[in-house]
């Protein structure tokens, strides 16, 4: 059962946890360094604890304790409750879904192990912004992607805004980070997957006419919003895809082109 401890001062050691959400550079060097992740709404911290993670502690205004009475009974955790102004103090923002939880990460499986129970893998290259990174996870989670892998330079799937647009689905999709890029993507290729590299270029088969869907083991790749998969990336692909496009329009942004993907992959695939 959690400890209820009142809280009525921000520099009070205990909220360490918490303090500068909104310092992305800060929260990207810290958290991973101290082995946490931070949980925002009642709903993701509930499934990040049914995913099995760890609860540090959690931090709530009052208003929040009723609600949150059925998993406060289960987690041995502390739970800080703190007047709104003094959350939003701590935090440098106004927490208004009320609930933040202290989640403990844990460690990383590798490619191979990700790979080894995987079907239909997403890619993705230099994808850096947080809210595409949890709207890509959250597509793959829904329409069936079995495994995500990440170039060294991709944002955080942990970072608490990935988390929150992904709504928890960075907990139901496994993930791997590719180390020597792109040399690991031939990795891919070597463990059966037929690698699709994502562009808007027009002289890139569309995904109707590889039929991604019928393929055994299928890795879709995509690259960051702008100047999208680098040369090398495309290089190492077996294949050059893109979505067909009406009315003049160029292009999609690289969380909506996933989604579009992720279904011209999964439609229809055999039953495994």
């Amino acid at each position: 059962m959690a400890e209820l401890i009142t809280v009525d001062d921000p520099d009070d050691p205990r909220l360490h946890d918490y303090t500068g959400l909104t310092d992305v550079e800060l929260r990207r060097r810290r958290e991973p360094a101290e082995g946490l992740f931070i949980a925002e709404g009642e709903k993701v911290v509930r499934r990040a604890v049914d995913a099995g993670y760890t609860m540090r502690s959690m931090l709530l205004s009052a208003k929040w304790v009723e609600v949150m009475r059925d998993l406060l009974d289960e987690v041995p955790a502390p739970v800080y409750v703190v007047d709104p102004a003094l959350a939003e103090q701590v935090t440098g923002y106004h927490v208004h879904r009320g609930a933040l939880a202290s989640m403990q990460r844990k460690p990383l499986p590798t490619a191979d192990e990700v790979l080894g129970a995987a079907r239909r893998v997403v890619i993705m290259e230099s994808v850096n912004d947080h809210t595409n990174i949890g709207a890509i996870f959250r597509s793959a989670a829904a329409l069936g992607m079995d495994a995500v892998l990440l170039s060294p330079d991709c944002a955080d799937p942990l970072y608490r805004r990935s988390v929150k647009v992904s709504m928890g689905s960075v907990f139901a999709v496994p993930y791997a980070r590719l180390d020597a890029w792109p040399k690991d993507l031939y990795a891919v290729r070597e463990a059966g997957f037929t690698v699709l590299a994502l562009t808007p270029d027009g002289t890139a088969r569309t995904l109707d006419e590889t039929a991604p869907h019928r393929m055994d083991r299928v890795a879709l790749m995509l690259g960051a919003e702008g100047d999208g998969l680098s040369r090398k990336a495309l290089t190492a692909a077996d294949e050059r895809v893109r979505i067909p496009m009406a009315h003049g329009v160029d292009s999609l942004n690289v969380g909506a082109a996933a989604a579009v993907a992720f279904y011209a992959v999964t439609a229809g695939r055999p039953a495994f």
